[in-house]
């Protein structure tokens, strides 16, 4: 209510001024209770966003098949056993006899064997492979918390933007009407006059740009959180984020265990598995087969027995391709990994430089500029009603104590927006820990 305090001391008529701001303010509570009451919270966003974000289900989805291949991987044996079956009607001409019809029948079982350890590199990959994907939904789960938050915070900066010029415009608009009458009796200059009226519009102005890059942050909010296209949140809560309770050290300790690091070096694994299977598959399985049958003429029909072997010969083929893959799945992983390890503790220590000068600047406003806005708005009022200064520098200091206050919401946005990137980069907070 800064502006209205300097409005409603000015000169007389500014009294009214003053009332109608109050009694829209009075106006003003029931609606912004109401709006305040189906507002959403950063928590609702949150649960929201884990029910419906196309990227965490995309992340999910895939555990089914993770799940199944690790089910095969843990089978007694990688290969089926085949059954086969023959049945046979043989006709036995018979000299000076008719032709005599014999039936025979054979059954086997056959049942291929790995013989170099593939069934243990399965096991291991597949264990690798599903342990990874559980550590990348996590840390899934944790970017789209952050993404959620920075939307979420987006919004919130701007509904405090256009609810302090909105309060400046009321009063704004007031001023100039009034100049406009005290210049028609003769009593205020036209110059007075215009520097109202400018005011007032190049509020009018900002208002409306406020407005549109709401609802721009409003529909992104939306649209992470899946929403009807139609619904467009409003959101409430505190800019400032929560105090610090951690240091550099901890972060950096933290950032060591965060589930990408972890996603990766499982990835890699899996992919140092899967390269020994592969080169495994180079040597030829052996396939066993139990036949049993019945052959010849019913008085002396006959019952064979056999057991078969058979195996290939890597003699052109040698699973070339299949191990060229899987050495360069290898390969990227460890660049991946290798990447991640050098980056990420880099990435948590420019934030934390970058938070740290946002906390100092955020001070500074807090304690040092606003104070002095304040005091020169008091000090230009005095002078204004003493006619030591005219309208134009009483704007001017008004509009300096706006610009102040913007610039605090603006650095109170950075840092939590800052805030919220440093606990995502470092993995803040620990694994089983709430925020």
């Amino acid at each position: 209510m800064w502006f209205c305090s300097t409005l409603a001391v000015v000169r007389p008529w500014r009294r009214a001024v003053g009332i109608a701001a109050g009694a829209c303010v009075a106006l003003a509570l029931p609606l912004a209770s109401a709006q305040a009451a189906t507002a959403l919270t950063l928590e609702e966003a949150w649960r929201l966003a884990e029910a419906a974000n196309p990227t965490l289900r995309s992340t999910q989805a895939r555990l089914s098949a993770a799940e199944g291949e690790l089910t095969d991987a843990r089978s007694l044996l990688w290969n089926n056993p085949e059954l086969s079956a023959e049945r046979l009607r043989r006709s036995v001409p018979q000299p000076g006899l008719a032709t005599e019809k014999q039936r025979e029948w054979s059954a086997g079982l056959a049942q291929t064997f790995e013989v170099a350890g593939q069934p243990g590199y399965r096991r291991e990959a597949a264990t690798q492979e599903l342990a990874g994907l559980q550590a990348t939904l996590q840390e899934t789960r944790r970017q789209v918390r952050a993404e959620i938050e920075q939307r979420f915070v987006r919004v919130l900066a701007l509904q405090m933007r256009i609810a302090t010029e909105a309060e400046a415009l009321k009063l704004v608009e007031d001023a100039a009407a009034a100049v406009r009458k005290r210049v028609a009796a003769g009593e205020d200059s036209r110059l007075d006059g215009n520097l109202a009226i400018v005011e007032a519009e190049r509020g009018r102005n900002q208002l409306a740009a406020l407005h549109e890059q709401l609802t721009e942050a409003r529909v992104e909010l939306g649209s992470a959180l899946q929403l009807v296209p139609d619904h467009l949140p409003e959101v409430a809560g505190n800019l400032m984020p929560a105090t610090p309770r951690y240091s550099l050290e901890e972060l950096l300790a933290t950032a060591g265990q965060r589930p990408q690091l972890r996603a990766l070096a499982l990835r890699e694994a899996a992919a140092a598995k899967r390269l020994g299977l592969e080169r495994a598959a180079v040597y030829p399985d052996i396939t066993v087969g139990v036949n049993v049958g019945r052959e010849g003429p019913g008085e002396a029909r006959e019952k064979l027995v056999g057991v078969s072997l058979s195996l290939p010969l890597p003699l052109f083929r040698r699973n070339a391709a299949g191990i060229g893959r899987a050495t360069t799945e290898l390969t990227q992983a460890q660049i991946e990994r290798q990447a991640a390890d050098r980056d990420i503790p880099a990435q948590v220590r420019a934030l934390w430089r970058n938070v740290e000068s946002l906390h100092a600047r955020v001070k500074r406003l807090e304690d040092q500029v606003l104070v002095s806005l304040d005091q020169n708005q008091r000090l230009s009022v005095t002078a204004y009603r003493a006619g030591e200064i005219g309208l134009l520098q009483l704007i001017v200091v008004n509009r300096q104590v706006l610009d102040g206050r913007r610039d605090l919401i603006e650095a109170r946005s950075n840092l939590r927006l800052s805030t919220i990137a440093l606990e995502a980069a470092a993995g803040w907070p620990a694994a089983g820990e709430e925020r």
